[in-house]
């Protein structure tokens, strides 16, 4: 399994109007293609007006087929041209995460 973490910069003040865009129009579009969120979060201490999110994946390859067919999605598209409008995101990074299989440091060779 790979975790897709995701973290977007909101700029200060605009924390609520994104959650509330992400809420109502880009929220069900994404759970369609991604499946379940794994996690959604803000950030309370740190750099604030972060939000980040994690989405689960069997693979890379089931992470590209659900990722593009999110992508080829006109509801989606429409979502993220409201959202870019608005200047919701300063910016946004990612980070692919391994699940560790400690298995292979328990097992006897």
């Amino acid at each position: 399994m790979i975790i897709d973490q995701r973290t977007y910069t909101i700029p200060t003040g605009l924390l609520r109007d994104f959650l509330s865009l992400y809420a109502t129009q880009g929220r069900a579009v994404q759970i369609e293609h991604l499946g379940a969120c794994h996690g959604y979060y803000t950030t309370e201490v740190g750099e604030l007006n972060q939000v980040v999110h994690l989405w689960a994946y069997k693979d890379m390859a089931d992470r590209e087929a659900r990722r593009n067919a999110l992508e080829a999605d006109p509801r989606w598209l429409a979502y993220r041209r409201k959202a870019c409008a608005a200047g919701h995101v300063i910016r946004q990074s990612n980070a692919l995460l391994k699940q560790v299989d400690f298995d292979v440091f328990t097992s006897e060779a």
